[in-house]
This record gives structure tokens, sequence and C-alpha cells, in this order.
């Protein structure tokens, strides 16, 4: 992909070098009700699974305080080519202090990687997600409730699988203010509480998989769901709605984790469709969905394939057919369709179109798919999307290979 040219939003952004750096933003003041008009050609909204997680609490600070870590500058370099206006990074861990969100920019992102130009976020937002906390019950119905990080089974009885608190987290780099102080997050919304769940049930017995007094406090977010009002020019803002659902794998004959990964996936459905989302209610107990001719950009690695892989058959489609949701620019790359043909495998029985794979997974099963999406609001105009995914003949093919299992997606809005 050709380097994108720098809007007049983007230069003046990057040359803010002293602005505000908005880390765990719930205690910040709201920026400037304007952010900087954007260029001729756009925003471009982004998201990348980038598998920048560790095996222990506080690695990932570790390596990102210097800028040794081959992984960590395989990421920025993608990122840098696709220079991305407001990039959610899924696969990030989490720290309350926002530590290693800081170090990445500062290590990583602001130096030229691999010949790349440096890419500057003067705006960026994280927050606690359920991976790796402890539910005190016993999710996983092994017999034990396991309470302490590091003990076999912890991660399985957590709310969202983790080995510790934040593992697998996120965090959003935006060069347009977020509105801290309108975030809405919904990690502690429960799963029970949406109408028609889909919870999971013993096949042989037809009884509730969850005891009741699991549902009472079973959260339905395996890492947390995010709305985050970015200020783009004088308009409204548009709300980048962010989540990374649990993969629909790992489980057994009550297909748990299939099912919380449809609905982890209808709550945006829900939230963005006028009506619909009356019954939600966020962190800090405000109800309701996102305002009826809110601008919106549903964004992450929402873990199942609208043809192919093991998920659900209506979880994705639920979002992409909702009515405001607009899924007719489907992203796409030449790198996924030649993967899925020297790949092989469970690829050759494939149904959807190989271009639009975002995942390279084990060619066995499921093969590569579509996993990772952007997806606007219909009033807000495409002008391009696409895929970060090299073929074989460019050299940034291997360094995408090295990054992650995942590869970037972007859409340009005007």
């Amino acid at each position: 992909m050709s380097p994108r040219p720098r809007s007049a939003g983007a230069a003046a952004l990057a040359a803010a070098a002293l602005a505000p750096v908005l880390a765990t933003a719930p205690a910040h003041a709201a920026p400037d009700p304007a952010g900087p008009a954007p260029g001729p050609e756009g925003v471009r909204f982004a998201t990348y699974n980038s598998s920048l997680h560790r095996g222990a609490e506080g690695e990932l600070i570790e390596d990102l305080s210097t800028p040794d870590d081959e992984q960590a500058a395989a990421v920025a370099e993608i990122i840098q080519r696709a220079e991305p206006d407001v990039l959610l990074v899924n696969e990030f861990d989490y720290d309350a202090e926002g530590r290693a969100a800081e170090l990445f920019q500062r290590n990583y992102l602001s130096v030229g990687q691999g010949g790349a130009d440096p890419v500057d976020y003067p705006y960026r937002y994280t927050a606690p997600v359920n991976t790796g906390v402890a539910s005190g019950f016993d999710l996983d119905n092994d017999g034990n409730a396991v309470t302490e990080p590091g003990e076999p089974g912890y991660a399985e009885d957590a709310f969202g699988f983790g080995r510790y608190p934040g593992q697998y987290g996120m965090v959003v780099y935006s060069k347009y203010p977020v509105d801290t102080d309108r975030v809405r997050t919904f990690q502690e919304f429960r799963w029970a509480d949406m109408p028609g769940a889909l919870l999971p049930e013993d096949p042989g017995t037809g009884e509730g998989f969850y005891s009741e007094e699991e549902l009472a406090e079973l959260r339905l977010s395996s890492k947390s769901h995010w709305d985050v009002p970015v200020r783009v020019g004088r308009g409204k803002p548009v709300h980048l709605l962010a989540a990374h659902p649990t993969p629909p794998a790992f489980d057994g004959p009550e297909r748990r984790n299939v099912l919380r990964n449809h609905d982890e996936i209808r709550f945006w459905a829900d939230y963005t469709t006028p009506g619909r989302g009356r019954y939600i209610y966020d962190d800090e107990g405000r109800r309701g969905g996102l305002k009826p001719g809110s601008r919106f950009v549903v964004a992450g690695d929402l873990n199942t394939d609208p043809h192919d892989g093991d998920g659900h058959p209506r979880a994705i489609r639920r979002l992409l057919d909702a009515p405001r949701v607009n899924a007719d620019e489907v992203p796409r790359s030449d790198g996924g369709t030649e993967a899925a043909e020297l790949q092989g495998g469970a690829n050759a029985d494939h149904t959807g179109d190989p271009a639009h794979d975002t995942g390279d997974f084990n060619d066995a099963a499921p093969g590569n798919l579509r996993v990772d999406y952007v997806l606007p609001s219909r009033g807000l105009p495409v002008r391009g999307s696409g895929v970060y995914w090299p073929t074989t003949d460019d050299p940034a093919s291997e360094k995408a290979a090295a990054a992650s299992d995942h590869r970037l997606v972007w859409v340009d809005l005007r």
C-alpha cells in the first residue's frame, strides 16, 4: 500500500507535540468542542489486533521500555505505513497508569521503523477490561473456583479469559481529541440482562450451564465495550464503538463461547439501532443506546466470519445487517487471496472471498478468516478501505506475519 498523504488536520496535530495525552481518561477534562478539520482525503479509522500481550503482568511494560522489541517494532511499522488517524489496538495489555500505551508511542510509533515515517498520536484512551479479573465462581464447571492469578484454571474462571487482570486489553490512539467526559464503558453489563440472551445450557440435561448466582454476576463483555467520542472537525463527534468479543471456540458441547461471542456482537447492533438499546446500562448507571442521528464507527477484532469458521451463523450478520450500519464497503487485499491459495487446507473449502480475510490462522482449521471490522454508520461517506496484507513479493509481507496473526483493517471516511 502506498504511503498516505498527510492531511492538514493530521499535520496540525503532529505539530502539537505538547498536546495533552489522555491515558486512562475518566478523570480528565473534556477537550475543546471541535477537533482539527480533516483534510480532503478524509479521516482514516482502523483496527489492529497487534498481539502485544505477554504471559505475565508487567512484561509488556518491560518490553516496551526499550526500543529493542522486534515484535513491537514490526507492529509499529505496520501502523506507520497504514497511518490511520484513529486506531483501535486489540490485544494490548492494560495497566492502570497507561504506561505501556505511552511507551509504545514514545519508543516505537515516534521512531521510524524499517524506513517508515514516525507517527504521533497526541490523544489516546484506555480503560480496564474483564480479562483476568477473578469472578469468584467456577465458570468452566470443572469443580474448582480458582481466584488466585497464576494458579491452574484461573484464566478459565475469570470474567474474561486471562492469566492476570488486563491481559489482552485495548487502547485507542487518535490524532483527533477524545471527549473523555462522554466516554461510556460497559465492562460490568451483565449477560443475563440482555433480553433474549443466548445463555448456554447443558445439552444433556437442558439445564443452564451457569447457576443463578453466577448469572447474577457474569458480565457480557469478555474484555469490554467502549463508546469513545472522537472530535473530528466542528460537527457531531464520531463515536468509536470498540470491542473484542471472545473467540467462538475453546468450549464444550454447551458452546458457551460461541453464544457469548454472538451476544457480544449483538450488543453493538442493539446499541446503534434506535429503540433496541433501552435495556443497556453503562458502568456509570446511565441507560440506553446511542442517540438517534449519532455518527459512529464499530471497530475491533469481532472474532467471527460472515461465511466460514466456527462462529454462530447469525453473529456477525446481525451487526452487518443492522439498519444504521454501513457494511457495503468490504475492505480487501491481494495478500489475503494469495495466502489462501498458498496455504490451502481449510481455506480450500471456504465460501467467503479470501480477499476479505483479516486473520492468518491455522491452515488445518479454521483457516484464514475475516474477523476484524471497521463499520461506519450510514451517512458517513466511505472514500476507500483496505486490509494491510502485502503479497509475498513485497518485503513488508514477512514483517506483517511476524507482527501478528491479524492484519490491520482501515476505512477512509469523508
